[in-house]
């Protein structure tokens, strides 16, 4: 691990001009994804800017039913809370299956979805990784590629978005709250990440110094009918060969609405919006789900690999988004 200097600032303003002020700065929360990263040697500060004692932690019900969420809450308050259970049961599933115990209770939902987007190869200091050293080269191109992305990958990184929570967040419009050097911002969830493009070392839109103080949930009626389903190699803790939000809105036997969003496909939580376009009026029945599927996954493009590829994810999503889609519209009728 190299050496770096360790500040704990005052209050989130201070933290902000810290890291902004030294290109080699960065936050530290729960560190569950940051400290590994510095135990392997791939993150490299200076400085490390604790502000684990500085967001704020808990949920505010805000004026029409939209809910605040602290960035300083960790993931297992935040799934266990009665009202995100009630109101975004996808939220509360996505979380409950993103990690172990042990993780949950030290994470906090303001890292979570800055996890870095990486593979096995981003981890291996000995190969090259375009996003741990631009223009180094991809090493999963052509490598082992079983886990990587169908969607939205370049030449020069078909990584995927480790986040559950994340994928949650995409479906149910989300909104996150930004401090940095220029004062306040808010972005919609779904333009915080970025695809790799030509520049994957760069994960999100967010700049140097920025720093999540909180999540706006707008409120969402079809969201009380919402569920999270993760496919990954074993039932313990794992990242997610494909993963599926959704949440549907059935009347008469038609869809009159959804909102879905695909996890473990992407660089990014990836909302699924011509998989809703092609719900909504539909009859709730297997074939519009997975004519919904189709539609979605029509520029999908496997990876070829040494173990085989992963040309795999494609029938397993759409399976997987029926399945979650007919157990909802089932409850929805109900």
């Amino acid at each position: 691990m190299k050496p770096f200097t360790y500040r704990s600032p005052a209050d989130a303003a201070d933290a902000v001009r810290t890291v902004a002020g030294d290109p080699a700065a960065v936050f530290l929360g729960g560190g569950t994804n940051l400290v590994d990263h510095l135990k392997l040697g791939v993150a490299r500060p200076d400085l490390v800017v604790d502000v684990s004692r500085l967001l704020p932690a808990g949920i505010e019900e805000l004026d029409g039913g939209t809910l605040r969420i602290g960035a300083g809450i960790s993931n297992s308050e935040l799934a266990a809370d009665p009202r995100v259970r009630e109101q975004f049961p996808v939220l509360s599933q996505a979380l409950l299956s993103g990690a172990s115990g042990q993780l949950r209770n030290m994470a906090t939902a303001g890292g979570n979805p800055l996890q870095r987007t990486r593979c096995v190869y981003f981890h291996d200091v000995t190969t090259p990784c375009n996003k741990r050293e631009p223009n180094s080269g991809c090493s999963a191109v052509g490598g082992w590629t079983r886990n990587h992305a169908v969607l939205g990958a370049s030449e020069h990184c078909i990584a995927v978005h480790p986040s559950d929570m994340a994928v949650a967040m995409a479906a149910l419009d989300a909104r996150v709250l930004v401090l940095g050097p220029d004062g306040e911002r808010t972005v919609p969830f779904t333009d915080l990440h970025r695809l790799p493009g030509d520049a994957p070392e760069r994960d999100t839109v967010l700049r140097h110094g920025e720093l999540i103080t909180a999540f706006d949930l707008p409120a969402l009626d079809i969201a009380r009918r919402s569920a999270y389903r993760k496919v990954r190699d074993r039932a313990s803790y794992a990242f997610a060969l494909v993963s599926v939000a959704a949440a549907v809105q059935v009347e008469d036997g038609a869809i009159v609405d959804a909102r879905i969003a695909f996890g473990g496909v992407a660089h990014v939580p990836w909302r699924a919006y011509r998989a809703e376009e092609a719900l909504r009026g539909a009859p709730a029945s297997d074939t519009s789900y997975r004519a919904a599927a189709d539609a979605e996954l029509a520029d999908a493009r496997p990876a070829e690999g040494l173990d085989g590829g992963n040309a795999f994810k494609v029938p397993l999503l759409r399976r997987t988004l029926t399945a979650t889609l007919r157990d909802l519209a089932r409850e929805d009728a109900r």
